[in-house]
């Protein structure tokens, strides 16, 4: 059965070509590859992001609060409407994200988050975190705002399974036909050849790998995939008066991030 709770820490970095094939020669005695990326392959992951229909949950987001929470629709590869997601609330409080997630089919999402009726139970099913779900749903005026998807490849240390890295590249958004089952297409988030690491962790990382970070001049990048969308459609409205906007998202150029350098 898929782990449907998580509670750890996340840092997020972004990389240009050289530095991720460096880096990953440079952790291939300590970490392996997991199993939807032996041989170098990548698995995809789709995404819905849910959100009121004036975005309050992004947009208290990016200002950078002390807890925040997003509601997901996720799904590996494309789904019909009868094979199982994963319903997901992510939570980040003091720098530790939650996340908690059941699986349905797709049909059974769509129809809960559209009526807020829960869903008969199923052997499948997570009774906890629907009532969470309930709760959030029943909380907020949810409609689909992004489609986002991305190809991952993932790794575990091989002494310890709790600290693991992915590498995401193809980073596609879209907020026309925003269906999981219409497939990976949009418009591509980060240039060709950047791309985000993760870390994920319970404690602290291990000494071997803050050396390579040292080693290759690689420093923690404030990023959201949902977050950026959000900020570069804001800023893409030409003679479109923006309000409510922070001072942080006023003041950056369109182009937001930049892709760690080689020294």
């Amino acid at each position: 059965m898929a782990i449907e709770v998580f509670n750890r820490y996340e840092k997020k970095f972004l990389l240009t070509q050289s530095t991720y094939e460096k880096f990953v020669d440079m952790i291939s005695e300590k970490m392996e590859a997991d199993a939807y990326s032996k041989d170098g392959g990548f698995y995809r992951i789709c995404n819905i992001y849910y959100d009121t229909p004036n975005d309050e949950l992004i947009r208290k987001s990016i200002d950078g609060p002390v807890y925040k929470e997003k509601l997901r629709l996720r799904s590996y590869d494309t789904p019909e409407l009868s094979d199982k997601v994963y319903l997901e609330i992510k939570k980040k409080y003091n720098g530790i994200v939650n996340k908690r997630r059941t699986t349905l089919t797709l049909k059974e999402a769509y129809d809960y988050l559209e009526t807020g009726i829960r869903p008969e139970y199923k052997p499948y099913m997570n009774k906890q975190v629907l009532d969470e779900l309930d709760y959030f749903i029943n909380h907020y005026e949810l409609v689909p705002k992004v489609f986002l998807s991305y190809d991952r490849r993932a790794y575990f240390d091989k002494n310890d399974r709790d600290f693991r890295l992915t590498f995401d590249t193809n980073i596609r958004c879209r907020r026309e036909d925003v269906r999981l089952e219409a497939g990976s297409y949009g418009d591509l988030l980060l240039e060709d050849g950047v791309w985000l690491m993760e870390v994920k962790i319970l404690k602290a990382a291990p000494l071997w790998f803050t050396k390579i970070l040292s080693e290759l001049k690689v420093y923690p990048a404030s990023f959201s995939k949902y977050g950026t969308e959000y900020k570069n459609m804001i800023l893409s409205r030409e003679g479109e008066k923006v309000v409510c906007l922070n001072q942080y998202l006023q003041q950056q150029p369109r182009t937001v991030y930049q892709p760690v350098q080689q020294f």
